[in-house]
């Protein structure tokens, strides 16, 4: 793999372009249903093998022994190399290069990491399985090759051809890196439509499925109306590149659509007459039906509480439910609240005994005061919100912020 180059302290690096945390964020269509990655955190060496129902499109993936394959986590790296892309094309500038500049500060921070050591460390290794990772497909197979010599059967590729790290030989620090992106992911990038955008609580989601979900969402949801987009479940499982039984993966699917997290869009299963397999149904969320984002990671401290909210407590009306007529009212805001007065009139809006003990041993070490007060002024801040049981609300908050963030507590 490419090794970080050391310079001297007065090395200069204008040439380094700063992309602060706020860039819009662009993922390449044709990236975001196929499997190119691998959906687990652990190491994967064994090969991804897929070809669409109809037998026109097929991709295979390889991974290195030494680093494995590149995973979806890793894929956010190519997510912010794309945005710098587009934003470039966007701003009208000439001959947008396939080498990118950066400083891996801005790279973390911008796809919501923390800048610690261990950071720098993983995303090194990142950046390792990107280039080691070797894929085949007869998607777009000319890419990058002249007119003249257009009409190969398939295109060989890894995501990056290289990277390199300056390191400042005084302090160890880095000073900025390049990153050579592949002639396939460039072209796909730039070439029209080639990208869409996808909202930066992507980065807040922690399973592996979750987020391929999200990308396949966001690019047949999109823009498919009310209806949305659905498809059979064997025919996904196929498109995930999963590893394991089919069997797992409904199962693990059934889970995610209880709990409806997807930002922005809602997942539905259905049983359609006539087939043993369900549908899974994607829709856009209504601005009244926004899925409430996990507890995000704190960069100041580890007792502090995320502004963001916990998942979506109210279940979507079922489908072919009357409107409720004028004078507007919402329905299920009051039942819940009267629901919330008559069963847990003593506990809302407080921490009790039994909750503190749950959580002292489930997810111990942090200030459960702080993490009480965000959650109770998210609730307050709508009627809507108002969870059946405030307690057991209150405790899958804290246990989601304890899994993304329980690596900050200190041993």
């Amino acid at each position: 793999m490419t090794k970080p180059i050391t310079k001297g302290g007065t090395e200069q690096i204008d040439l380094f372009l700063p992309y602060l945390s706020d860039l819009p964020l662009r993922d390449q269509r044709e990236m975001m249903e196929r499997p190119f990655f691998s959906l687990a955190k652990s190491k994967r060496v064994k090969p991804i093998d897929y070809r669409s129902p109809d037998g026109k499109l097929w991709v295979h993936v390889s991974a290195s022994s030494d680093y494995g394959m590149a995973t979806i986590w890793d894929a956010d790296i190519l997510i912010y190399c794309a945005s710098m892309l587009a934003d470039m094309a966007r701003r009208g500038i000439n001959d947008v290069p396939r080498t990118l500049h950066l400083m891996p500060y801005d790279l973390l921070r911008a796809i919501g990491r923390q800048p610690t050591g261990r950071a720098y460390e993983l995303l090194g290794q990142a950046l390792d399985r990107l280039v080691a990772t070797t894929v085949k497909t007869n998607i777009r197979a000319d890419a990058g090759l002249p007119a003249g010599g257009r009409g190969r059967r398939e295109a060989t590729f890894s995501w990056l051809d290289g990277w390199t790290q300056m390191v400042d030989e005084k302090t160890e620090r880095s000073r900025g890196m390049t990153i050579q992106l592949s002639a396939w992911f460039w072209e796909g990038v730039m070439m029209s439509g080639g990208v869409l955008s996808i909202d930066r609580a992507y980065f807040d989601i922690t399973g592996g499925r979750e987020r391929w979900l999200y990308k396949v969402a966001r690019k047949h949801a999109g823009g498919a109306g009310e209806a949305g987009f659905a498809i059979a479940l064997p025919t996904l499982f196929e498109k995930s590149g999963a590893e394991g039984q089919y069997r797992r993966f409904k199962f693990e699917i059934a889970r995610i659509v209880e709990r409806d997290e997807l930002p922005g869009y809602r997942l539905a299963l259905e049983t359609v007459e006539g087939q043993r397999e369900p549908l899974l149904r994607m829709r856009r969320r209504t601005a009244g039906a926004a899925a409430a984002p996990a507890p995000a990671s704190s960069a100041s401290s580890a007792s502090s509480a995320s502004s963001a909210s916990p998942a979506s407590l109210a279940p979507p009306a079922p489908a072919g439910s009357p409107a409720v007529p004028d004078p507007v009212m919402d329905v299920g805001a009051l039942v819940r609240r009267s629901v919330t007065s008559l069963s847990t009139r003593a506990q809302a809006g407080d921490i009790t005994d039994a909750t503190l003990a749950t959580l002292r041993a489930e997810c111990p070490g942090w200030d459960y005061q702080t993490l009480h007060a965000e959650f109770r002024a998210w609730v307050e801040a709508d009627p809507a919100r108002t969870p059946v049981s405030y307690q057991n609300a209150f405790i899958g908050y804290v246990r989601r912020y304890h899994a993304r963030n329980r690596h900050l507590l200190r041993g």
